[in-house]
């Protein structure tokens, strides 16, 4: 009521109106009321947007993204003072004591390796006489193993040669860490968001010691061998016909001492069921042109004003708009208005038609005609009812109804584009479901803390997202090209996207040497 009050005193003065003061009063409620409940359901009540309907058939919505939690602010690290020791001057491949320190609760794997000389008609020309010890750290599903390598040392008995055999090559020259390890780190860390100082953790239980740098490094260092990939699937979804694009907030970089700053990934959706997250510093249009350039077909996208200003000035571009985001402004508007529900009952029958479209499995011209009879009525019905809507005495512009009907009636030749074009989907919501990576991720590593840091997620999550709409294994994927790329010929890079790949090589995919210890 002191709120009432003082509003009240400040709005009314002996020459105005008291009815009007009145209703701006209770408008204003209204809306703080509307503010209130919707802060209430973000805090306590459910994200999803299922609703339970008369009709059963009526296929369910469910918004995917959460909110984004606040950054935290960087630790202040210790100045350290102490002068470093030179570097010992080593064989790269013998790293038995590079870094690697375990307690003899880790189990080891020894594998034998044996030398072509040892099998041939001059085989008893040669005897072992030692054994160079060569150790990796591999990684199995929730824990590790030290590859053991025993190479032959031998000598030949009539020149007292002696020789060796070299340890298998690693992804990285010299590293200590086997292809499983790293796929290991990338899968942990960006499909099931273990953030590395909690793998780092996981290893010290483990009785492992490794510096977090150096996991740091490794994840760095993988992500970039992939980066050719990346950009190999990034121009294939730029031939798709039909893209889905949206941006979700990720904080990336200091902005100034105590503050990170805040940028935008931008997902996007190709019709091959391909998806790239680009990244930019802001959510201006500038990226989406700069990111399109070149692109002709149908954008689907929310209402976000930038895809407008993008496609208005591209004749070749036809922008589509998603009805998920025209329903949810009924949603919010439900409480308020008993008329919303009509709205959404409206824009459930639309849904109800593309269920039945997948349940008869309808594409092309046959999906086009089906969506035509059934859907297309229903639209028209549905802005002839919100027009009739706007018209209403008593509906004031700052209520949510009357927010939603003018967003639908703006959007309406957008709205309208999938009716026409059955390669278009109804929503964007199998692009919020791909990109949820990012939001998940979010609530357990915060932020990026430098904007290359931003740039290596993108590209890892575009692959590891792109892996599983084709449901291929992510640590199989991984383990097979990050031993595949420094060998594959530049010009068929696309061959080791998550798409092809499925085809070419996952029935025969590389292992790792702890797979072949295992005999997988």
């Amino acid at each position: 009521m002191q709120l009432s009050d003082c509003t009240a005193k400040n709005t009314f003065s002996p020459g105005g109106d008291p009815t009007a003061v009145i209703q701006a009063l209770r408008a204003e409620i209204a809306s703080l009321k509307q503010q209130l409940d919707w802060f209430k359901r973000q805090l306590f009540g459910r994200k999803s947007e299922k609703r339970i309907l008369e009709h059963p058939n009526q296929l369910d919505l469910s918004t995917l993204l959460g909110d984004a939690p606040p950054a935290a602010d960087p630790t202040p690290t210790e100045e350290i003072s102490y002068r470093r020791r030179k570097p010992k001057q080593r064989n790269a491949d013998d790293v038995t004591d590079a870094g690697l320190r375990f307690g003899p609760d880790v189990p080891v794997e020894v594998i034998e390796l044996s030398a072509p000389e040892f099998h041939g008609p001059d085989a008893d020309q040669y005897e072992v006489i030692d054994y160079q010890i060569t150790r990796r750290l591999a990684q199995r599903p929730g824990s590790y193993v030290v590859l053991e390598y025993r190479r032959p040392v031998w000598r030949h008995k009539a020149s007292s040669s002696l020789r060796e055999v070299p340890a298998p090559a690693a992804v990285f020259a010299g590293s200590l860490a086997d292809v499983s390890l790293l796929a290991g780190i990338l899968v942990d860390k960006f499909c099931y968001h273990l953030p590395l100082y909690r793998q780092h953790q996981r290893l010290q239980d483990a009785g492992i010691t490794l510096s977090r740098s150096t996991l740091t490094n490794y994840t760095q260092r993988a992500i970039e061998l992939l980066r050719p990939i990346y950009d190999a699937q990034w121009r294939h979804i730029l031939q798709s016909r039909v893209l889905a694009m949206d941006e979700t907030p990720i904080k990336a970089g200091r902005k100034k001492p105590g503050q990170l700053q805040a940028t935008w990934y931008w997902p996007i959706h190709g019709e091959d069921d391909e998806l790239c997250f680009t990244w930019s510093t802001s959510r201006g249009s500038a990226h989406v042109e700069q990111q399109l350039a070149g692109f002709a077909g149908v954008l689907l996208s929310d209402g976000y004003a930038a895809y407008d200003r993008y496609a208005k000035s591209r004749p070749q571009v036809t922008r589509a708009q998603c009805w998920a985001h025209t329903r949810r402004y009924f949603e919010r508007a439900k409480d308020q208005d008993p008329a919303a529900q009509e709205a959404l009952t409206r824009i459930g029958a639309l849904y109800r038609v593309e269920q039945q479209i997948r349940e008869q499995g309808l594409e092309g011209e046959p999906k086009r005609d089906y969506r035509s009879r059934h859907a297309g009525p229903m639209a028209e019905a549905f802005f002839s009812w919100c027009h009739q809507q706007r018209q209403r005495m008593d509906l004031l512009n700052s209520d949510p109804l009357a927010k939603a009907l003018v967003y639908a009636e703006n959007h309406q030749a957008q709205l309208k584009v999938y009716l026409n074009d059955p390669e278009v989907p109804i929503d964007t919501n199998h692009l919020e479901r791909a990109l949820r990576v990012i939001p998940m991720g979010r609530k357990n590593w915060l932020f990026c803390w430098s904007e290359v840091g931003a740039r290596h997620v993108g590209i890892i999550q575009s692959l590891l997202t792109t892996c599983r709409l084709h449901h291929v294994d992510p640590y199989t994927y991984l383990v097979d090209v990050l031993q595949r790329v420094a060998l594959h010929p530049a010009r068929d890079v696309e061959a080791l996207t998550p798409r092809v790949w499925k085809d070419r090589f996952a029935n025969n995919p590389l292992r790792s040497d702890l797979d072949h210890a295992h005999g997988h």
